[in-house]
């Protein structure tokens, strides 16, 4: 049996083996004609292995993959003859954009030292009748956006003065006039305040109030959608951009033509038989430039910290007389209208015998819907630490007062302290108000004598050459080295801010949701939706290393993608993105939608968290 093997083994060998040389073919594929939109296949073949592949520029084709390259081979034996034969491939998907008729330039690649092009594509594109209707309803909406003119519709800014003073507060409105019926509108881009500190007026909390203006002799509805106080930090001309909305409109479309009758035309004329189409149009305000002028120089206080408005300053001392050790409050407040806010210290001149621990600072808001005021208080805990009588100087506030032109100081009254000796261990103080966690406890160096007994230590044993002796020596060096590796590891990853932002991203993404999941169940619905867009587009910033200021739609779907995260993922981000937004500025109070905001905010950054890893 063997030996038959073996003489069937030599007669394969002697079989003529012969191997023809293929013509080199590069031939290039696809379908002569597609619908718009419609993906395709672009396929090169070549029958040899070549190098350098190069395809030709594709304009006139959205490119969705490729090259993805496959390779076949097939041997055949036929005769006595061995035939073999092999394909490599070359596949791109493609995705016309426009109509007409386009041809894909040839395609090259290198066989043998010698460069072979395969033929030319002509591909022709055809509108999809499955879009004509919905292209219709798009060229109404165009028809029905071009008769809706600048005179029925605009959006209008307006300031309440156009040149105050530093630091003076002024009042930015943002109304739509229209006299055509608006369904709903999303604001596209807020105006920057450059060179401004602005702060929100309770009118922005609540449902626009809508009125009547008339302009020109043509009556308007009119509703204010935005209104900020906006103080200047600098002098100089300060320009407040344009604010920008997209607003879906209801336009009656009439149908029937008039047929001479004039009872019969009025009948069915009548809105009853009319139908109506939704109509996008984008709005965008005027800009204002605001003259700041800056605060008058002559007779300007010492100790001015730029306050401006009207304000009362007060202060009160919980008690004049006590003993040393015993801790007593110290509290001034600065109340009105004005930038308050900006108010960070006081100049407060305290004897050197009294221990001062750093003021708790408050603030209350005191706003109405057109002003800015508030309280903001400083708060000190002293403690004299030594018996006698000591004062504390008056303390002096100034601020320019817009109203009558003029600085004005305010002054707290001196306030004497007499401070007796204190009873017994000064271990032993009392103390009232806040802050009592930072009070220090003093004459605590005379410690009671220990009576327990004590431990007993084997004769002979000595601490000297022991374990212990080596490890006590040797084992604080090992620490410290291992310290100095850790300290600048975490140096340098401190130092770099795209990475410790990346790592802290979802940290602080998830932060964000808990305190806007606060303010949901407070009811407080401008904060919820600060804190939501802050953690959706922060946490984009921070993961991809974006500034805030580029980031858009269309640069999160390009960091997503660029990520290989899941493009339905991607599609979920940009809409909830997008109801965070029209649900902020949409009318409605649907407590409902708040609560399915916040659960596709922290959902959807879960999945990109997974997706991601």
């Amino acid at each position: 049996m063997k030996n038959l093997f073996k003489i069937i083994f030599l007669l394969l060998l002697l079989i003529p083996v012969k191997v023809f040389s293929q013509e080199v073919k590069f031939t290039a594929t696809a379908k002569n004609v597609v619908t718009l939109g419609e993906q395709f296949r672009l396929m090169y073949v070549v029958n040899a292995q070549g190098t350098g592949f190069s395809h030709p520029a594709i304009n006139d084709f959205k490119v969705l993959t490729g090259p993805n390259q496959s390779s076949s081979s097939q041997t055949q034996i036929i005769n006595g003859k061995v035939t073999r034969s092999a394909s490599y491939s070359y596949i791109y998907i493609l995705q016309p954009v426009r109509e007409g008729t386009f041809t894909i330039a040839p395609a090259s690649i290198l066989i043998g030292g010698k460069q072979y092009k395969s033929n030319a594509i002509k591909i022709r594109v055809i509108a999809n009748p499955n879009k004509t209707q919905q292209q219709a309803g798009k060229q109404q909406q165009a028809s029905g956006s071009q008769s809706i003119d600048s005179k029925s519709l605009f959006l209008k800014a307006t300031a309440n003065k156009s040149a105050p003073m530093i630091g003076e507060q002024i009042n930015v409105s943002f109304k739509i006039y229209t006299s055509v019926n608006i369904a709903q509108y999303t604001v596209d881009e807020f105006p920057a305040f450059a060179g401004f500190w602005t702060q929100g007026l309770e009118g922005n909390k609540k449902q626009p109030k809508q009125h009547y203006e008339v302009i020109d002799g043509k009556r308007y509805i009119v509703a204010e959608i935005h209104k900020k106080a906006i103080f200047p930090q600098k002098s100089g001309k300060l320009r407040i951009d344009p604010m920008k909305i997209e607003c879906l409109i209801q336009v009656q479309s009439k149908s029937r033509r008039s047929t001479g009758d004039a009872v019969f035309d009025q009948f069915f004329n009548n809105s009853f038989f009319n139908s109506y189409q939704n109509v996008k149009k984008t709005l965008k305000s005027n800009s204002i430039t605001i003259n700041v002028k800056p605060l008058p120089i002559n007779n300007k206080p010492a100790g001015f910290s730029g306050a401006v408005g009207s304000f009362t300053f007060t202060s009160d001392l919980d008690k004049t007389e006590l003993k040393a050790n015993e801790a007593i409050n110290l509290k001034f407040s600065i109340s009105g209208k004005g930038n308050v806010k900006l108010v960070n210290k006081l100049n407060v001149d305290f004897p050197p015998d009294f221990e001062v621990y750093d003021p708790k600072i408050t603030y209350k808001d005191l706003n109405t819907e057109n002003t800015i005021g508030g309280r903001r208080s400083f708060e000190y805990l002293i403690i004299p630490r030594n018996a006698g009588s000591y004062k504390i100087k008056a303390v002096q506030f100034s601020y320019f007062d817009s109203g009558k032109n003029k600085y004005i100081t305010l002054s707290s009254p001196e306030y004497t302290i007499n401070v007796a000796k204190g009873e017994g261990s000064q271990t032993n103080i009392s103390y009232s108000g806040v802050n009592q966690e930072d009070i220090k406890y003093i004459g605590s160096d005379i410690r009671f004598i220990k009576t327990d007994e004590f431990p007993l230590q084997i004769i002979g044993s000595y601490f000297f050459g022991s374990l212990n002796f080596y490890l006590s020596i040797f084992l604080p060096i090992i620490l410290f080295f291992v310290f100095i590796i850790v300290w600048k590891n975490q140096l340098r990853k401190r130092s770099d801010m795209l990475f410790m932002k990346h790592k802290k991203a979802t940290k602080i993404s998830r932060k964000r949701l808990k305190k806007a999941s606060e303010y949901l169940k407070q009811n407080k619905k401008e904060e919820f939706f600060v804190e939501i867009s802050q953690a959706l587009w922060g946490y984009l910033s921070d993961k991809f290393a974006i500034p805030l200021s580029e980031l858009s739609m269309e640069s999160v779907n390009d960091a997503l993608l660029n990520k290989n995260v899941n493009e339905e993922i991607i599609k979920q981000f940009i809409e909830t993105l997008n109801e965070c937004e029209f649900a902020r500025f949409a009318p409605g109070d649907s407590t409902s939608t708040l609560e399915n905001i916040y659960k596709q905010g922290l959902e959807i950054i879960s999945k990109i968290e997974r997706e991601l890893k």
